[in-house]
C-alpha cells in the first residue's frame, strides 16, 4: 500500500521514494528521522500491551516502547479513517512541522511508521510525563515543584514558542498550548509537544479557519469568536499556561457556593486590588522571590489582554520573564476569556476552505 497524498506531500520526490521503498526497513530520511518498520514498534510496545499505554490524546494512544538498542520512546498512534482522512492531516502537520526542527524545548520526532490506516509517530521518551499529569493534577504533586522548577518549566516553555514563532521559515503556530503538551524529562526540562494541529504560515500571514481546533480556556478570544489565527494566539494560551503554574488553580473551577471561576478573570481581580502575590499558589508558603512571582503573573496577564496587538511577542514576553524587560510600571489591559461554548466559531460545513489575509490588515494583528 502506497501512502495516502497528503503525507508524500511533506518529502521531496526523492524522499518520498525512499519511503514507499523502505518503509519496512527503519532506513533514515534526509530529514533526519527514520521510517520505523510495524514490526519495530509492535515488539518495542510489547504489542501495544495496555501497561505500555501512558496516553490518551484527541487523535489517538500513546505508548511507552524499548527500541532494540535499549533507547526508550513514546510511540503516538493516529487512527485514520480512510474515507474522510480524518487524522492524516494530523499525522503530516506533525511531521512537517518537527521534521526539520530542533529546539531543547521542543520534542524530539524520531520517526514516523505506516501499517494500513493507521500513522505512528515516535518520540523521545518523556521521564516525567507531561504537566497537567505531573504538576497541575493535585496539591500534593505540585509540593514537588519549588519556585526554581516552576520558573524553569516557565521560562524553557517561552524559549520554545519564541523559536517557532520568530526563528523558523515558514514559523509555525501550535494551537494547543496547554499543560497536557508540554512535556517534561528526567531533569524536568520541558518540551512542547502534540503539533497535530499546528499551522505553518509564512511572514505577515494570518489564517482564518473554517474549524476552530484547541482547547476551551486556552482559546484566545479571538480566535474562537472568527477563527482567526496568529501567533498572538498561542501567546494567549501560553498567559493561561504561565497563570496556571504560578497559582497552581485550574484553568476553570467549580463549587456549588461560588459556582464556575474562570482563573485569567480571578488573577485580574486581584491584580486590580494591587494583591497579586495573595494569588501565588499557597504550596510554596514563602520559599520563593515574592517579586519574581508577582512579574509572572504579570506578564501572564500580558499575554490574555483582551486586544491582540497589546499582547507582546513570545521573544518580548521571555525578556520579561528573564528580567531582561521591567515590568514593574507596564499598564495591563482587562483580559478576556471564551466562557460560552456557544461562542466558538463553528465550522462552516459548506466548505472546507480557508482564507489568508495579511496581518496588518486586522486589528487583532500579531505585531
Amino acid at each position: 500500500m502506497k501512502f495516502l497524498l497528503p503525507f508524500r506531500s511533506c518529502f521531496t520526490s526523492d524522499d518520498a521514494a525512499v519511503v514507499d521503498e523502505h518503509r519496512n526497513e527503519g532506513l533514515p530520511t534526509k530529514h533526519g528521522f527514520r521510517v520505523f518498520s510495524y514490526k519495530e514498534i509492535k515488539a518495542a510496545t510489547s504489542n501495544f500491551h495496555s501497561s505500555n499505554k501512558i496516553g490518551q490524546g484527541g487523535f489517538g494512544s500513546v505508548y511507552k516502547g524499548r527500541l532494540r538498542d535499549g533507547t526508550m520512546v513514546a510511540v503516538k498512534a493516529l487512527s485514520v479513517e480512510l474515507e474522510s482522512l480524518r487524522g492524516e492531516r494530523e499525522f503530516v502537520a506533525e511531521i512537517a512541522a518537527l521534521s526539520d526542527v530542533k529546539h531543547q524545548n521542543l520534542v524530539t520526532l524520531r520517526g514516523c511508521c505506516i501499517e494500513g490506516a493507521d500513522r505512528f509517530l515516535i518520540y523521545d521518551y518523556m521521564e516525567n510525563s507531561c504537566l497537567a499529569r505531573s504538576f497541575l493534577a493535585e496539591e500534593q504533586t505540585r509540593k514537588k515543584f519549588d519556585w526554581d522548577v516552576r520558573r524553569n518549566i516557565s521560562i524553557g516553555i517561552a524559549r520554545g514558542l519564541a523559536y517557532l514563532h520568530e526563528e523558523v521559515r515558514p514559523y509555525i503556530v501550535h494551537r494547543d498550548i496547554k499543560g497536557g503538551n508540554i512535556l517534561l524529562d528526567r531533569n524536568f526540562t520541558p518540551k512542547v509537544a502534540d503539533f497535530g494541529l499546528s499551522k505553518l504560515l509564512g511572514d505577515n500571514i494570518s489564517h482564518v479557519s473554517t474549524r476552530v481546533a484547541g482547547t476551551l480556556g486556552y482559546l484566545a478570544p479571538e480566535y474562537a469568536i472568527s477563527g482567526h489565527l496568529t501567533r498572538k494566539s498561542d501567546v494567549y494560551s501560553f498567559g493561561v499556561l504561565l497563570l496556571e503554574i504560578i497559582t497552581g488553580r485550574p484553568v476553570v473551577a467549580f463549587d456549588l457556593e461560588n459556582g464556575e471561576h474562570h482563573l485569567v478573570q480571578k488573577v485580574w481581580e486581584v491584580y486590580r486590588k494591587g494583591t497579586l502575590v495573595k494569588i501565588v499558589d499557597p504550596v510554596l508558603v514563602k520559599g520563593y522571590p515574592e517579586e519574581e512571582a508577582v512579574r509572572f503573573l504579570k506578564v501572564g496577564l500580558l499575554c490574555v489582554q483582551e486586544a491582540a496587538r497589546f499582547r507582546p511577542r513570545m521573544s518580548a514576553a521571555l525578556k520579561m520573564l528573564t528580567g531582561e524587560t521591567d515590568v514593574v510600571d507596564v499598564k495591563i489591559s482587562q483580559p478576556t476569556h471564551i466562557v460560552n461554548l456557544m461562542d466558538i466559531h463553528i465550522e462552516d460545513r459548506k466548505s472546507n476552505q480557508s482564507i489568508f489575509s495579511k496581518e496588518s490588515d486586522s486589528p487583532t494583528a500579531a505585531l
